[in-house]
């Protein structure tokens, strides 16, 4: 029988031990250089079966809440609901409350220990507000996303929280993987470099040259990216036949909380 159990990271199992806190390793140091951070199979292939067939199931049919392509408007997305394709979903949402098998992976201690490791924190809060979901791609009708931050409209003491995005299918430019551009969660960028919507203007030079950095990030089942709010990302279509999925959820730790009357305070947060 293959182990459903997921690696921790050995460089944190026993911090003591190597003389240095957890956050102060090499790995530590390029994810506050690049603002990402990639765990090879970190998932074991068990898991990511359980997983895929809890999204499968709540797909068809579909189980609700769900953000639509339509919903959101993005390059490629249905024009509406009644039109056609404009039944695709684009997220199943609240993951965390839907299903065990969600429950048990958001808070497990590969993703506790991996933040641990990476940020220095050692109180690790689950948010139930931000991402929290499901993502998929859908062939034919799924949406082209621009370049942007996710904190833009997160609502906390301090942009400092981090996403986890496991990859429970190959992810390829192909079928829409994500782009990244390095560091650019340590820049400061003049609001007129962003649009209404706060995407980056692709029109300006200033932020084509930085487009320019882009690194794509292809993934494979089990594979697992560490991601800074701040860092600017984007993503294509799926101009393949297969829908691809991928579980996201959003981390913040103990001194940097929620601010009250906000959306990010809606439902409680989960700690680790």
């Amino acid at each position: 029988m293959t182990p459903i159990f997921d690696h921790a990271p050995k460089p944190a199992e026993d911090p003591d031990k190597r003389g240095r806190k957890p956050g102060s390793s090499l790995l530590a140091s390029r994810f506050r250089r690049d603002g990402y951070h990639i765990v090879r199979g970190l998932v074991s292939p068990a898991r990511c079966r359980a997983l895929r067939q809890a999204v499968t199931r709540a797909l068809e049919p579909l189980q609700g809440p769900a953000e639509f392509e339509a919903d959101i408007g993005y390059p490629g997305a249905p024009s509406a609901r009644g039109a056609l394709g404009g039944d695709t979903p684009r997220r199943l949402l609240h993951a965390y409350s839907r299903d065990p098998v969600f429950r048990r992976w958001a808070v497990s201690t590969s993703v506790r220990d991996w933040l641990r490791e990476l940020t220095g924190a050692t109180n690790v809060w689950l948010s139930q507000c931000h991402h929290n979901c499901a993502m998929t791609k859908f062939p034919g009708f799924s949406s082209r996303t621009d370049w942007h931050q996710d904190v833009r409209y997160w609502s906390f003491d301090r942009p400092e929280l981090v996403s986890v995005w496991l990859a429970l299918g190959p992810e390829r430019a192909a079928n829409g993987a994500l782009l990244v551009l390095p560091g650019s969660h340590r820049l400061d960028l003049d609001r007129g470099r962003l649009d209404q919507h706060l995407f980056l203007r692709t029109e300006l030079e200033e932020n084509r040259s930085l487009i320019a950095t882009a690194s794509e990030l292809e993934l494979e089942p089990g594979d697992v990216l560490f991601f800074h709010c701040r860092l600017f990302h984007a993503a294509g279509k799926n101009e393949t036949d297969a829908v691809k999925i991928s579980l996201v959820h959003t981390y913040h730790f103990e001194d940097n909380r929620p601010i009250p009357g906000t959306r990010s305070a809606q439902y409680p947060s989960v700690r680790l």
